[in-house]
């Protein structure tokens, strides 16, 4: 099993849910654990449906109430888990078309090249009623140079799923790419095409092809600048591509082996991949550090911020 969320075999009702819930907030003060039992372990379509009852029950959003009773990391991690799979990337993707662009900041990148083509479908419906404008739009006016011209066609394109590979076009395309990179044309139109229109299955046979031939990784060909922002997207986007487990990993390790912890980012992997494949990161985490991610995670965070991540992470 990927996912590491951890759904009891027999859960309360929606109502009683909604009951205990609007029991947190009454009262002096709030019932964070009673929040974290509730919320931490119920799947997409449960939060759902407790978010449509307490709306219907009690007349207001469960989000706002959320919002009004915690704070701080508590509070963005519960309200993004709290959020519709699509809402979250939608909301995430808002947030980081409005930053400027660094190695650390490649949310709209991770959530193109990791999500598959139905679901950033419904994320950019969900971004059209929740900010009222596309998502390229939005990218393409507050993103610049070569990373607009990478980023707006790979919200844009809608890939292939199907597990189909043509090993002659992957030899022409690694042959392409090949002597793009040789050449230092990092943003050649070439690459971009190839990055954000093939399939994953096709992309895959490709960077192989361009290992077995010419004796690198295409990522390690890409190293050539290691304080080249924009070739760090794009290995980051490959990586994406053929091994997630990997690039959240580095994420995860990237956000606690510094000093303060980047909790945007934390929270950010945690709340997207517990229903997804939690458990393979996990496993990359504890090979690439021998330390187990909960333990990782209980050295860095505190309270109940703390409790929120173990549980979704399936400790």
């Amino acid at each position: 099993m990927m996912a590491s969320l951890i759904v009891p075999d027999s859960i309360p009702s929606v109502a009683e849910d909604c009951e205990q819930l609007h029991k947190a907030f009454s009262g002096w003060g709030t019932n964070e654990d009673l929040i974290i039992s509730i919320l931490a372990l119920r799947n997409a379509e449960q939060r759902k449906h407790i978010r449509r009852a307490y709306a219907e029950i009690y007349g207001q959003d469960l989000l706002y109430a959320l919002e009004q009773e915690l704070s701080g990391h508590l509070m963005r991690i519960v309200l993004l888990w709290t959020l519709d799979p699509a809402e979250r990337d939608a909301v995430l993707l808002n947030e980081s078309a409005k930053r400027y662009w660094t190695s650390s900041n490649q949310v709209i990148l991770e959530i193109a090249c990791t999500r598959s083509s139905h679901a950033l479908l419904s994320t950019k419906q969900a971004y059209h009623s929740l900010f009222r404008k596309s998502l390229e739009e939005d990218v393409a006016a507050h993103i610049t140079g070569d990373f607009r011209k990478l980023l707006v066609p790979l919200v844009s394109t809608y890939r292939y799923e199907g597990p189909e590979m043509d090993m002659t076009l992957a030899e022409q395309e690694a042959e392409i790419l090949h002597e793009h990179i040789s050449d230092k044309e990092y943003n050649h139109d070439e690459i971009i095409r190839i990055l954000t229109t093939r399939s994953k299955p096709q992309l895959y046979a490709t960077f192989n092809h361009y290992n077995n031939e010419f004796g690198n990784a295409i990522t390690k060909d890409l190293k050539a600048d290691a304080d080249n922002d924009f070739l760090a997207a794009l290995r980051s986007a490959i990586k994406c591509f053929v091994a997630p487990e990997k690039y959240f990993e580095k994420v995860l390790r990237s956000a606690m082996h510094r000093t303060g912890t980047d909790d945007w980012a934390l929270t950010r992997v945690v709340a997207t991949r517990v229903e997804v494949d939690m458990n393979v990161i996990k496993e990359e985490y504890y090979h690439r550090n021998t330390v187990q991610l909960g333990h990782a995670i209980k050295s860095d965070t505190s309270g109940d911020y703390e409790e929120m991540l173990i549980a979704l992470t399936g400790g």
